[in-house]
């Protein structure tokens, strides 16, 4: 069922946005050195860093001549939510978390370009205000992208969910990029890992039961989220190639 009160009179959010609008997004490559690709990604008030390691020879408990094995640890900062809980990092919600990060990255990335290797790829979420699991995708696409991992296409991951008709509006409606306080309002929340350029859905899960006549138009909010982060990723590379390019001319004059 919809959410109730998670629109104002005036259509708008309780955190000021419409429906169909992300949070902002802010985004780095590049920010550590050690590893081979790194990222830092904001997306609204849900802080990630992600790490790239590879690809490198894989371990014989995990060779296989048929692609690259893709390895995904996820992990929560004990500081990232109000909550204090010092989780440990082999606890089941992050295994699943890391299940389903490997999930969609896999469907991305060439693997059989790489037999008997595997890339590693570590995410770590600072703080955590809803959308944690989409924050983690779009900041591993970038951390894989600055690796120089070879990819079909970005993968990018949104989330969406339904609210209840408010004054004025004509029914329930779909909401976009969906935060913590919308979160735990109770209402479905409907999260996409797709490959935009393809049209590909890498993954797809939902919270809550909803009814079949709110599916299509809720999973085409999300879909449209994905695009829209795509958009935005592809210009945090060019960015960062365009600056490690002025950086090298630079150096040789």
């Amino acid at each position: 069922m919809p959410a109730t009160d998670l629109l104002s009179s005036q259509g708008l959010r309780l955190d000021g946005r419409r429906p169909n609008e992300l949070r902002r997004i802010r985004c780095r490559l590049g920010v550590f050195t050690q590893p081979d690709g790194s990222a830092y990604l904001e997306q609204g008030n849900t802080k990630v860093l992600a790490a790239v390691y590879g690809p490198h020879q894989a371990s014989k408990s995990k060779l296989s001549t048929e692609g690259v094995v893709v390895n995904c640890q996820y992990s929560m900062a004990t500081f990232s939510t109000g909550e204090r809980k010092n989780r440990p990092r082999g606890d089941r919600k992050s295994q699943e978390m890391s299940m389903h990060l490997r999930q969609a990255l896999t469907a991305a990335i060439k693997t059989e370009l790489y037999p008997r290797s595997q890339i590693d790829i570590y995410v770590e979420v600072l703080q955590a205000d809803g959308g944690a699991y989409c924050a983690c995708v779009n900041a591993a696409t970038l951390a894989l992208t600055e690796a120089g991992v070879p990819l079909r296409a970005y993968v990018c991951a949104s989330s969406a969910s339904m609210a209840a008709a408010g004054a004025g509006s004509a029914g329930p409606e779909p909401l976009l990029d969906v935060g913590h306080v919308e979160e735990a309002a109770g209402g479905v929340v409907l999260t996409v890992a797709a490959l935009p350029t393809t049209g590909h859905i890498a993954l797809l899960e939902m919270s809550h039961r909803l009814h079949m006549d709110y599916f299509d138009i809720v999973l085409s909010r999300a879909m449209q989220g994905c695009r829209d982060i795509e958009v935005i990723l592809d210009r945090a590379v060019r960015d960062h190639l365009a600056e490690g390019w002025t950086k090298q001319d630079v150096m040789t004059i």
